[in-house]
C-alpha cells in the first residue's frame, strides 16, 4: 500500500514539475516559431501518441462518440484550444515576464474552479476558502503588476496579455470539470477523444489566422531549432504528465494531488533564476502567497472532509 502512495506522489510530482519547466521552455521556443503553430505541431504530435497507447490498450471501441461528441468537441475546445492558444500567446506577448506570469495563472486553477462551482453549481464555499481564494489571487496580482496595479491597468500591453492567461486557465478548468460527464470512460479515453477535437480546432483557428496573415508559419530552419523544445513538450507536458496526474490522482484522491500544484511555480521560478532572469522580491511574495493559500485550504477542507476520498474536482493539464 506504501508503495502504492508513493508511485502516485512520484507521477503527481512528476507532472507538475514538468507543468512548471514548460513556459520557460516554450518562451525559449517562441524567439523561432508562433505560439498557434507550436500549439498544434505540439498537440498534433500529442494526439497521435495519446491514439496509439488508446488502441493498444482499450481498442478501435473507445474511439467512438457514443453520442457524445458535441460535449467532447466543446470541452476539448476549452482544454486544447482556449487554454493552449491564449496561455502561450499572452506569455509571448508579456515576453520574459509572461513566464512567472503564466506559472502564476496555472497555480490558480483550484482557486478558479471553487468560484465556477460557486457561481454556476450554486455550491458556496466556506468563509476560509473564499479567503484562501482571495490570498492567491492577491499573490497573483503581485506578480503580474509587479507591485505596480495604477501602471498595470493603464498599460494595455500587459492587461490585455493578463487577460488571455486568465481566459486560457478558465477554459482549461472547463475542461477538466468537464470530465465527470464521461463517467464510465477511462482518462485516457477522454484525454485522447478531447484531445483530437480540441486540435483540430486549433488547426482550424490557426489556419484561419494564417488566412488573414496574423500568423506566419515556420520555415524548416525554424522546426529544427525548436525541435528540442517540441521534444520536451510533446513528452512531459504533454503525455507523461497528462496521464501520470490522473493515474497518481486516481491513487492519492484530488485533494492529496491537489498539494503538488504547488511544484508548478516553484519549478519556474528556480528555473527563471538558473537562466538568469530577473526575478522581483514580487514574484517571490505572490508564489509564497498562493503556496500558502492552497495548503492551507488543504489543510481545512481535509480536517472537515476527512480523507477527502469525496472531493471530485481533478486539476490535470
Amino acid at each position: 500500500m506504501r508503495n502504492h502512495l508513493f508511485l502516485g506522489a512520484i507521477l503527481c510530482f512528476i507532472a507538475a514539475v514538468s507543468w512548471g519547466a514548460m513556459f520557460p521552455v516554450a518562451h525559449a521556443a517562441f524567439k523561432h516559431i508562433d505560439p498557434f503553430y507550436f500549439t498544434i505541431i505540439r498537440y498534433g504530435s500529442v494526439t497521435v501518441i495519446l491514439a496509439v497507447i488508446l488502441l493498444w490498450k482499450e481498442g478501435k471501441r473507445t474511439f467512438r462518440f457514443e453520442g457524445k461528441g458535441l460535449r467532447l468537441w466543446l470541452y476539448g475546445t476549452m482544454g486544447f484550444t482556449v487554454y493552449n492558444l491564449l496561455v502561450f500567446w499572452g506569455e509571448d506577448l508579456l515576453g520574459a515576464s509572461g513566464v512567472m506570469s503564466a506559472a502564476i495563472m496555472e497555480s490558480l486553477m483550484p482557486m478558479i474552479s471553487i468560484i465556477i462551482v460557486w457561481m454556476f453549481f450554486k455550491k458556496r464555499p466556506h468563509l476560509f476558502t473564499l479567503l484562501c481564494v482571495l490570498l492567491s489571487f492577491a499573490g497573483a496580482v503581485l506578480v503580474i503588476t509587479k507591485g505596480d496595479i495604477t501602471t498595470f491597468l493603464g498599460a494595455t500591453e500587459r492587461f490585455f496579455p493578463s487577460v488571455l492567461l486568465l481566459a486560457g486557465v478558465i477554459g482549461w478548468v472547463v475542461y477538466t470539470m468537464g470530465a465527470s460527464s464521461f463517467r464510465g470512460w477511462s482518462a485516457l479515453r477522454y484525454s485522447t477523444l478531447s484531445c483530437l477535437l480540441g486540435t483540430i480546432t486549433a488547426l482550424c483557428v490557426t489556419a484561419g489566422a494564417a488566412l488573414f496573415g496574423a500568423v506566419s508559419a515556420p520555415s524548416g530552419e525554424d522546426i529544427r531549432a525548436v525541435s528540442p523544445h517540441l521534444l520536451f513538450m510533446i513528452l512531459f507536458p504533454g503525455v507523461i504528465a497528462l496521464l501520470g496526474w490522473n493515474i497518481g490522482v486516481s491513487i492519492l484522491s484530488p485533494l492529496n494531488g491537489l498539494l503538488f500544484i504547488n511544484f508548478v511555480p516553484v519549478t519556474t521560478l528556480a528555473i527563471s533564476i538558473s537562466q538568469g532572469n530577473q526575478v522581483t522580491m514580487f514574484d517571490l511574495i505572490g508564489t509564497v502567497f498562493i503556496i500558502v493559500s492552497l495548503v492551507s485550504n488543504n489543510i481545512y477542507v481535509r480536517a472537515k472532509q476527512g480523507d477527502g476520498s469525496r472531493v471530485s474536482l481533478d486539476y490535470s493539464n
